[in-house]
């Protein structure tokens, strides 16, 4: 844990809104960060490591052709 937020979850912050900020050439970017780490932070609450587990989830469990006749998908082989 970081400042109260994983260490993935904190990369990612750092990394989009650095991108974001480097595309956009504007300093109104700024407050976004906080406000995605104010999001993480309350989401770690919870379950500190849901970041992790969606990660896993999305990565182990993609989407199945039938996915919009059944409504849920199958983890993969």
């Amino acid at each position: 844990m970081f400042m109260g937020v994983t260490f993935n979850y904190f990369v990612i912050n750092a990394l989009v809104t650095t991108e974001a900020f480097l595309i956009l050439k504007s300093f109104w970017i700024i407050p976004i960060p906080f406000i995605m780490h104010g999001i993480g932070y309350f989401a770690c609450l919870r379950e500190p490591r849901i970041f992790d587990l969606w990660i896993t989830k999305v990565s182990k469990c993609p989407r199945v052709r039938n996915y919009k006749r059944w409504g849920c998908n199958s983890y993969s082989a």
